[in-house]
């Protein structure tokens, strides 16, 4: 069921893949209200996020996605920059780097809060703790917003997954982990019943010199908030 990557193939120790019915699972989620509403949004590098980029950049909404390990920052997509036809491969990888353009976060935070926010997952509990490859770079992104108020509790925050990457389990989230809302896969949507409150801010103690070293708008955050 999971689609190869042109990069890893099926090394999902590095990627989170498309896998077959994700179109279903998207259409599910525009048809939410969350989705219809929105109008300024984050959405994952993840390959089964490539058709809802795709809808997107043709429905005329802007978004922001993070570039892989964030090692080159995030790039914002505006939807009048990619000429007609071109929406499908804009909304890959390859065709982000070419119609996107780098964003720094004092830039998106000039833009505003997010409205809404998607992410991939290799697997997610039905009280919405997310698995993803073991890097925590959502986690990450998600606490250098609250820093800048760009996301808060009542943010929308969405994830497609197949059927199977649906754990019928109630776990515990970490001190970083973010909970999502709603969990859209081929053949449901499943919302979820939020317990524990979201976590705020980048929690520095827990992050490797190496990986600030290597993350621009973490060095930038540092800057802003006059750590550096």
């Amino acid at each position: 069921m999971a689609r190869p990557d042109t990069r890893f193939h099926l090394n999902f120790a590095e990627v989170i893949p498309d896998f077959e019915g994700s179109e279903t699972a998207t259409d599910a989620l525009v048809a939410d209200p969350a989705y219809q509403a929105s109008g300024f949004a984050f959405i994952t590098p993840d390959n089964c996020l490539a058709d809802l980029r795709r809808r997107m950049i043709e429905a005329g909404k802007p978004f922001v996605m993070s570039t892989y390990g964030i090692y080159r920052g995030f790039l914002l997509m505006e939807p009048e920059r990619v000429p007609e036809g071109a929406a499908l491969y804009a909304s890959w990888l390859d065709g982000m780097e070419h119609f996107g353009r780098p964003i720094t976060l004092e830039e998106i935070a000039r833009r505003g809060r997010f409205d809404y926010l998607v992410t991939g997952a290799s697997a997610v509990s039905v009280n919405g703790v997310r698995f993803g490859k073991g890097h925590g770079f959502f986690d990450l992104e998600w606490g250098m917003f609250t820093d800048l108020g760009l996301v808060g509790e009542t943010t929308p925050v969405h994830a497609v997954v197949h059927d199977v990457q649906l754990v019928e389990d109630q776990l515990q989230p970490s001190e970083t982990d973010i909970l999502v809302d709603k969990i859209f896969t081929p053949s449901r949507t499943h919302v979820v019943e939020r317990r524990a409150k979201r976590p705020r801010g980048v929690k520095w103690p827990l992050l490797d010199p190496k990986q600030i070293a290597e993350t621009p708008p973490l060095q930038e955050l540092q800057r802003i908030q006059g750590l550096a």
